[in-house]
């Protein structure tokens, strides 16, 4: 794994030189904005920081095809669930890290340790560390494994407890098996940390590289973006009950008020009456058109006069309708498949945070033999498990883009952020 940092006059251009050095596998992991500072601030920009990481000896992931959980082979770190493995107590917790505190505080930037102590807040137990390690995890890394991988071989302790290491990675492997990420996921991760713990690696080392691994296995988020000659037409999909309707009424705003484009929204729902007319609410709070469609002829009838009012982006509804439904998903393949070729056009599967993984991936399968598609995670808000949207993105191989937490448009909604996801996976809050 290589991590450079880039820097430039805008966000996009400090991503552009990264993709231009590393390809087309590069993984944004931080963007920064640096202010200037001093008496002449005030006449001087901003420029924009990108760390961004390279994996190039670990090949791609394949989706998989099944759930089966897969034993690490001889002589890997033995974590398996067939050993039976308890959740540490507090204070087994505590006694990981107390090993560990003096080389976590040594090893975090100046700024951290400068920070004077509130005086009204309690001083919080060692029990929390995971949690604090994780929140602090962010600056570490930036300080620390911005460097090339052959510089850092140096600071790995070579005197490091082997038994207490053992002992936190079965924590974290229980504390993701809790989080319901898949077995046979969670033995992929531990098989590439236990490369890091023959070389004798500090906890806090273990753990960085746990963060790191997860950052890439999740990618670079995929939100809609649109093009500089085609008007976008976005088609939303997915079972029913998952929240489309509300998703696309906080992207739309997102468009049209944030960012000043011309948004106009299409259903293709015509089994509820109720979905088209929530979604008329929401197009006349916005003041932008909202069509209902019944066919692929009349879509793209209305896409035609979207184009020559010059609509910079069209949001469509389709039917919810359960992923066994054969005669719904060939009219909602055809309403995608006959989209003229002057139009760019994009597919996002909207998926709920609280279903069972074993239906995400039949969801997933059925709708993957009729288009690409992205995925969008809604109801964050109605979970504390996480681990179904890394189950997704590995099982799927495609990009996600969105999740959402709540019924409030517009703010309920952002980009898919992939490091607090990991950091909640992790433990932390």
């Amino acid at each position: 794994m290589t991590i450079k940092k880039f820097q430039g006059k805008t966000e996009a251009e400090a991503t552009a030189l990264a993709k231009e050095e590393f390809g087309a596998g590069t993984v944004i992991m931080n963007v920064k904005e640096i202010k200037p500072k001093g008496f002449l601030r005030s006449f001087k920009n901003s420029v924009f920081e990108v760390t961004a990481a390279i994996e190039e000896a670990e090949p791609p992931h394949a989706p998989m095809p099944a759930a089966t959980a897969q034993a690490p082979a001889p002589g890997n770190i033995n974590v398996a669930i067939d050993e039976p493995i308890a959740i540490p107590k507090p204070q087994e917790v505590k006694e990981v890290f107390a090993s560990v505190e003096n080389t976590w505080a040594n090893s975090m930037p100046q700024e951290q340790e400068a920070e004077p102590k509130k005086e009204t807040a309690p001083e919080r137990s060692s029990s929390n560390n995971l949690e604090e390690k994780l929140e602090n995890l962010q600056s570490l890394l930036e300080k620390k494994l911005s460097q090339p991988i052959e510089e850092k071989k140096d600071e790995i302790p070579k005197d490091a407890p082997i038994d207490e290491n053992l002992k936190f990675v079965k924590m974290i492997y229980s504390i993701l098996l809790e989080n319901e990420v898949d077995e046979k996921y969670v033995n992929q991760i531990m098989d590439e940390v236990e490369k890091v713990m023959k070389k004798g690696a500090s906890v806090d080392y273990i753990l960085s590289s746990i963060y790191q691994k997860m950052i890439l296995k999740f990618g670079q988020p995929q939100p809609i973006k649109l093009s500089e000659h085609k008007p976008k037409v976005v088609f939303f999909v997915g079972p029913t009950g998952v929240g489309k309707t509300t998703t696309i009424a906080k992207i739309a705003s997102r468009f049209k008020v944030e960012k000043g484009k011309k948004v106009a929204l299409y259903t293709a729902d015509t089994y509820r009456i109720a979905a088209a007319e929530q979604l008329r609410t929401y197009a006349n709070i916005l003041d932008t058109p909202l069509n209902i469609v019944y066919s692929s002829k009349e879509l793209n009838e209305e896409l035609e006069k979207a184009q020559a009012e010059e609509f910079e982006l069209i949001l469509v509804d389709t039917a919810g309708f359960s992923h066994k439904n054969e005669e719904q998903q060939g009219e909602t393949k055809e309403l995608i498949d006959q989209v003229p070729e002057e139009f760019d056009k994009d597919v996002y599967l909207v998926l709920s945070a609280t279903t069972k993984y074993r239906d995400l991936m039949e969801i997933a399968d059925v709708y993957k033999e009729n288009f690409d598609f992205k995925m969008i995670f809604t109801k964050l808000d109605e979970t504390s498990c996480y681990g179904n949207i890394l189950n997704m993105k590995l099982y799927t191989g495609t990009d996600l883009s969105y999740t959402t937490y709540g019924q409030n448009v517009p703010e309920d909604i952002e980009i898919f952020n992939t490091q607090n996801i990991v950091k909640l996976l992790l433990g932390g809050k």
